[in-house]
């Protein structure tokens, strides 16, 4: 598994592009390739994780995501992350 850490500022860019970016959140996690995924709750970023088996895929699924090169969303760590309680 990956977990993506972002940070958020408040560009009108971002909240424009968010409804879709959401939607394609929940697509993939009715898929199980997004375990879990939202907002810090004081908004400055998220935390995403995803089930997928190396580094190359989750590249391609945020590039897929325009949200991801969004201007006002930044993509600060990436993270692999093997959890003993699923």
């Amino acid at each position: 598994m990956w977990i993506v850490e972002l940070s958020f500022t408040d560009a009108p860019e971002r909240l424009a592009a968010r409804p879709a970016h959401r939607e394609k959140l929940t697509d993939l996690h009715e898929k199980g390739v997004v375990r879990m995924a939202g907002p810090l709750a004081d908004d400055s970023g998220a935390v995403l994780v995803f089930d997928v088996p190396d580094r190359a895929a989750l590249d391609q699924l945020l590039a897929e995501d325009p949200y991801f090169s969004t201007k006002g969303v930044r993509v600060e760590r990436l993270r692999e992350w093997q959890p003993f309680i699923r």
